[in-house]
């Protein structure tokens, strides 16, 4: 006679709730890490562009928040995005926190610098 092998009815179903936690966790802090790659993107794309190399700060900044609504990046405000020369290369930088609601009081809080430096 042999023994019966496989899964049960109850070890399914610890895998399936686990299965179903690591979902949504991912599908929760997925997004903010969506974002943020297209904050660095933009960023790089910003840095590069040689009509932007010899203008004011705040017209980098006015062209990052023109691509931003398109990008539909809302993660950053006025304050947040820094624009400096370094060694001649211009550098756009910012330092942002994204809590997002996990279940009931529980939230995970991400911290974000997304530079056109690194």
């Amino acid at each position: 006679m042999r023994n019966q092998e496989g899964l049960t009815l109850t070890g399914f179903m610890i895998a399936a709730v686990l299965g179903i936690i690591v979902l949504l966790l991912a599908l929760k802090i997925g997004p903010p890490y969506m974002e943020y790659i297209q904050i660095k993107k933009q960023f790089n794309d910003l840095a590069k562009d040689p009509e932007l190399q010899n203008v004011p700060p705040r017209t980098v900044i006015g062209k990052f928040f023109l691509r931003a609504a398109v990008e539909n990046i809302t993660s950053l405000g006025n304050g947040d995005v820094d624009v400096e020369k370094v060694d001649g290369t211009l550098v756009i930088s910012a330092a942002y926190t994204v809590c997002v609601p996990i279940v009931a009081n529980l939230r995970a809080c991400m911290d974000f610098k997304p530079s056109s430096a690194d």
